[in-house]
């Protein structure tokens, strides 16, 4: 099977859960401020304008070098990241599909939860993830980083077979963009955390990976050297999750 000429994996703008979690989990609060479900969470004013500096760095791509291909995750950041930096880019790009394997890490009956919210209502939890394990632990009608896999290796596997040749910018999430990794590089959990560690996946951050030689090899990761100072949070090294609770190895 032919695999993808290109992938760029680009991680959402930052999110109005971006800043409330860690503020709400810092300040040991039971309620982070935003109401709805996660899928619909938006971009923040920052996170409008690291999309425009996504549209720009589009811009700036060679002809040959520019996508054909355009993948999002349904959530609102994602296909509003995308819609931003495509008109920013001012390039006739095709129109985006999405896909719900995509999607965001699941957590089930923790959703949009903070910290000190779950240790109330689930006091349980900790326990169950420390005799899990990070990679295994699945919260209550969630998903684990484990299950996160599988659905990447299926889309993956897609991806390869139906745009073989093709270059293709996905937009998705922090888990997505750590897994995807996993998948194609073939890591153990050992290496993710090893990939993780101290390197958060921010936001609007771009991932490359490059398929001329036949196989998907890494060319960039987690840049953000697209973006202006301005489209940077102050005084922030690394990136909150897209979901703040519970706190994994891969945010």
């Amino acid at each position: 099977m032919g695999v993808v000429a290109e992938l760029i994996l680009i991680r959402h703008g930052q999110s109005a859960a971006n800043v409330a979690f860690p503020e709400a989990d810092a300040a040991g609060l039971l309620e982070s401020g935003l109401t709805g479900r996660d899928t619909d969470v938006a971009l923040t004013d920052l996170g409008r304008a690291q999309a425009t500096a996504v549209g720009r760095w589009l811009a700036d791509l060679p002809a040959p070098r520019r996508p054909e291909v355009v993948i999002t995750s349904p959530y609102l950041r994602a296909r509003e990241t995308w819609r931003i930096a495509a008109e920013a880019s001012g390039l006739p790009f095709p129109t985006p599909a999405t896909d719900d394997r995509l999607v965001d890490r699941l957590l089930g009956d923790l959703e949009m939860m903070t910290r000190a919210a779950i240790e109330q209502r689930f006091p349980d939890e900790g326990t169950r993830r420390s005799e899990a394990g990070e990679h295994r632990y699945r919260p209550p009608n969630g998903e684990s980083f484990a299950d996160i896999e599988v659905r990447l290796r299926s889309f993956l596997d897609d991806l390869n077979r139906d745009h073989a040749g093709q270059r293709v910018v996905v937009v998705a999430h922090d888990a997505v963009v750590l897994m995807m990794r996993a998948v194609i590089e073939r890591l153990d959990w050992a290496g993710v955390v090893e990939v993780s560690a101290g390197n958060s996946v921010r936001n609007a951050s771009i991932t490359r990976f490059d398929g001329a030689s036949g196989r998907l090899v890494l060319d960039v990761y987690n840049s953000v050297a697209h973006l202006p100072a301005e489209a940077l949070p102050p005084g922030v090294p690394s990136a909150a999750p897209d979901q703040a609770a519970p706190p994994d190895a891969a945010a």
